[in-house]
């Protein structure tokens, strides 16, 4: 089945749809969940598709350092290799060109770096990412891009611009934008930059547009800035970008971070937030934030989140919970991940059904309100999220 995007109601500027792969079809909005290395961190395929979840994340940096494209390749693709039944969308690794600054050295042809595994010295090009994306086997692959994060002076905005665009041209021009190399549609998506200048931010719009990609990603936020920033930009760029295209904010975030992106007209996120805290002993509720190690649980036999249904909620009791990451039981994170990657897809799943209802903005206020509880372990607090560890 050609990949597709069905725009089938909006509230506001919010909008539910299905992007329609051949490894099945995914409800938008949606949260990937972020299998960086082939996994989700803290859990098994099957639990991550028993949350709903039909679409996750995977990193072609680290894909490609470990364990090697040939061996994925070989392996049948990555579906076939970690057991997944659903779609994959794999990142580029420009996210990697930004973070791991002291290990790498950007040039016009591409981007040259030393692995964080064993100092080794390797060459990341346009092409040669869309090739490595393409035997991996993604559903849908990233261009290659690059940025300079928040706040960054106007010079290397307008750098990051021309390469980003010149970079989508030519990996574009590997194998067009829709292809099929693995039995299967493959697709590009392009990547919108400019860091906080607006006009910047408008130029990478219409240069990328002007590419005509399946699919559009919002990138270079989530580095740092504030909320608002974030979100004039968001909207901004979602705005502008064809409606009949799903559009992507990369890296993002918190539960509401999630909802203000629907908000502005997003319909894809990705975040390693719900996995990292977990693994943390931070847990997302319809109440807020809890911090499972915090001494006020130790006696509470009520769930964790009692409108919960997934299936921490409805076994185990915050007591319980906490005594496993006091005794430093692997169970206690592994149950924590299970429960908030259920309440990101349910999140989605609420967002969807108000916005099918055209109730979407009483919705946003309801559940934003539900979501002001202010935890005293707030681990994303001014830390970047947009993370590919997860």
């Amino acid at each position: 089945m050609p990949f597709a995007f069905r725009l089938e109601a909006t509230s506001g500027g919010a909008r539910a749809g299905t992007v329609v792969t051949d490894h099945g079809e995914v409800a938008t909005p949606v949260f990937m969940p972020v299998g960086t290395q082939g996994a989700v961190k803290g859990t098994t395929a099957e639990a991550v598709w028993d949350t709903g979840a039909r679409i996750l994340l995977g990193n072609a940096y680290h894909l490609y350092l470990r364990p090697g494209v040939d061996l994925i390749e070989r392996a049948g693709g990555l579906h076939r290799f970690m057991a997944w039944r659903g779609a994959i969308l794999t990142d580029s690794g420009g996210y990697q060109v930004f973070s791991l600054a002291s290990l790498r050295r950007v040039t016009r042809s591409g981007v040259k770096f030393r692995s964080h595994l064993d100092g080794s010295l390797h060459e990341f090009t346009p092409e040669s990412v869309m090739d490595a994306q393409a035997r991996i086997g993604a559903d849908i692959l990233m261009s290659f891009d690059t940025f300079g994060g928040i706040p960054c002076p106007r010079s290397d905005a307008e750098h990051s611009v021309e390469l980003t665009t010149e970079w989508a041209r030519r990996g574009r021009a590997v194998n067009g934008a829709r292809f099929n190399r693995a039995g299967y549609e493959q697709v590009v998506f392009g990547i919108v930059q400019g860091a906080e200048y607006p006009d910047l931010r408008a130029r990478s719009l219409a240069e990328i547009a002007e590419l005509d990609f399946p699919g559009y990603a919002i990138g270079g936020l989530s580095v740092g800035e504030g909320k608002e920033a974030t979100w004039d930009i968001a909207e901004q760029v979602a705005t502008g970008l064809p409606a009949d295209r799903p559009r992507y904010l990369m890296g993002m975030g918190t539960p509401r971070d999630l909802v203000e992106g629907v908000a502005r007209g997003v319909d894809m996120f990705d975040c390693v937030l719900p996995t990292r805290n977990a693994r943390n002993g931070t847990v997302f509720t319809r109440a807020g934030k809890v911090a499972l190690r915090n001494a006020v649980h130790a006696g509470d036999l009520s769930p964790l989140d009692p409108e919960c249904g997934c299936p921490t909620c409805r076994t185990h009791t915050r007591a319980y919970l906490r005594h496993l990451f006091m005794a430093g039981e692997m169970l206690g994170p592994m149950l924590a991940t299970q429960h908030n990657l259920h309440f990101y897809a349910d999140t989605m799943r609420a967002a969807r059904a108000a916005i099918v209802d055209d109730e979407f903005e009483s919705w946003r206020r309801a559940f934003v309100a539900g979501q002001s509880r202010v935890d005293e372990t707030d681990d994303e607090a001014n830390e970047p999220t947009r993370r590919r560890t997860s």
